[in-house]
């Protein structure tokens, strides 16, 4: 259980931790969009590859009750960041390779199996290391600091790349340096990260904590239910639960389309309906500008829903959300300069950031009461991964197929079967109607409720 008068504060581990949350997930998902445009490979086979690979996100729900049932959780988030570091290595010397497309792809998978679990992990860590109280204000925080590692992907990555080859450094060879100082920023903040994160005496497997409680033997003449096919079971089991599948899996479907090609757009030539831009601009216009306003967003949402709630925070949030997707309409009709897209970016990533508090807020009320809080919140955040890569998917195909204008005139439409939703999921935590049984009680850590991403 938590313990106030032992604890570290917050501040000292939640901000770093989720910053490496981060790094995998945009590498993975955005800066690939980046390099693989860079390297030659068409917005359609960019499109599909890049969100193939991010299937791990989508099945980690059927190995994140292991991660509840075997060893600590702090265990698991600094094993996993070992691994990512070793993989963001070993993509650096791959891109310079012929077979560069399958081998980094290769890597790019492992890396995204590698951070789903470190996910899974972490997400329970946080939900035991940080009391109720506290859970929805670090929400917004933690938020802010997984964007600022697109600010450090799409920014500080791309630039140098950018900057490298204006020095007239082969492009393989300037990327495969941008990823090299990646790995060694990442595997810093792993050492911080051993060096920081609190030991819980709560963090234990979930069985050793339900073998080790008194007065409770098995029966071995009757057979008990896997725990995690049960926990499978009963996040699919929760009330609304169609409506719930429908909101997770369609609330971001535009913007993430939006953002898988927002890349390529940039640098797309203006003869085809592209910006033209260098690889600097794009780096500076993705991941540099508008961090104040991104900062701003996500605190600001968290601030509000902990104070107002989920109920009377997320139409504002969610219309603020999505008006910024018409800013990109008009960019590719009008196809302005680098500092109307300056512009357009502040706006969209404060939106974002203030956007975003809503959805993984309500993430973490799907899983809430459950003593299989990690394992629910990691389907919830799994079926996230599944509408972000069918959204990244379907983008460049759409893209290809209609043009840069009409494919942001159909980002907008997107959004609507999202927002349509709102007025069928529950928007509250449920409140616990019913006294857990003996078993309940024994079987999970004394979980302490969810708040929000």
């Amino acid at each position: 259980m938590y313990n106030p008068t032992k604890a570290k504060s917050p501040w000292i581990f939640v901000p770093s931790l989720y910053f490496q949350q981060g790094i995998p997930v945009i590498i993975v998902q955005q800066v690939s969009v980046i390099l693989y445009k860079k390297l030659g490979i068409p917005n359609d086979q960019i499109g599909l590859w890049t969100s193939l690979i991010i299937w791990p996100w989508i099945l980690k729900m059927f190995w994140g009750p292991l991660v509840d049932l075997n060893g600590k959780k702090r265990d698991w988030v600094l094993v996993m960041q070992g691994f990512v570091t070793l993989a963001l290595a070993a993509c650096a010397f791959a891109i310079t390779t012929e077979s560069f497309l399958p081998i980094t792809l290769g890597i790019f998978l492992v890396t995204a199996f590698v951070s789903a679990t470190h996910d899974i992990a972490l997400d329970g860590y946080y939900m035991l290391a940080l009391p109720k109280d506290k859970q929805a204000f670090f929400m917004g925080i933690r938020s802010t600091f997984f964007r600022l590692a697109m600010i450090f992907g799409n920014g500080a990555l791309v630039i140098l790349a950018g900057w490298w080859e204006k020095q007239g450094v082969p492009i393989a060879q300037s990327w495969r340096g941008a990823f090299l100082v990646g790995a060694a920023v990442y595997g810093i903040l792993v050492i911080y990260a051993w060096m920081v994160m609190p030991r819980i005496a709560a963090d234990q497997p979930s069985r050793k904590m339900r073998d080790a409680a008194p007065g409770t033997p098995r029966n071995p003449e009757v057979p008990e239910t896997p725990e995690f096919i049960e926990a499978i079971k009963s996040f699919f089991s929760q009330r609304k639960i169609i409506p719930i599948l429908g909101f997770i899996l369609f609330y971001r479907f535009g913007e993430s389309m939006l953002t898988k090609m927002a890349g390529p757009f940039l640098l797309d030539s203006r003869e085809i309906g592209g910006l033209g831009f260098e690889t600097q601009q794009v780096g500076m216009i993705l991941g540099n500008v508008g961090i104040f306003f991104l900062v701003c967003g996500g605190l600001i949402g968290g601030i509000l829903i902990s104070k107002h709630g989920l109920r009377k925070c997320i139409w504002p949030m969610v219309i603020t959300m999505n008006l910024p997707n018409l800013f990109y309409v008009w960019a590719a009709y009008a196809q302005p300069s680098a500092t109307a897209l300056y512009l357009i970016t502040a706006i969209e990533q404060f939106s974002y950031g203030f956007g975003m508090a809503s959805y993984m807020v309500f993430a973490m009320y799907t899983c809430q009461n459950s003593k299989y809080s990690t394992s629910h919140y990691a389907i919830a955040t799994a079926l996230m991964a599944l509408g972000a890569m069918l959204a990244g998917i379907t983008s460049g195909y759409l893209q290809q197929a209609v043009g840069y204008f009409w494919f942001f005139v159909a980002v907008c439409l997107s959004t609507i079967p999202g927002m349509i939703l709102l007025k069928f999921v529950p928007l509250e935590a449920d409140p616990d109607t019913s006294a857990p049984s003996r078993k309940e009680e024994i079987c999970e850590p004394t979980p302490v409720p969810a708040g929000n991403h």
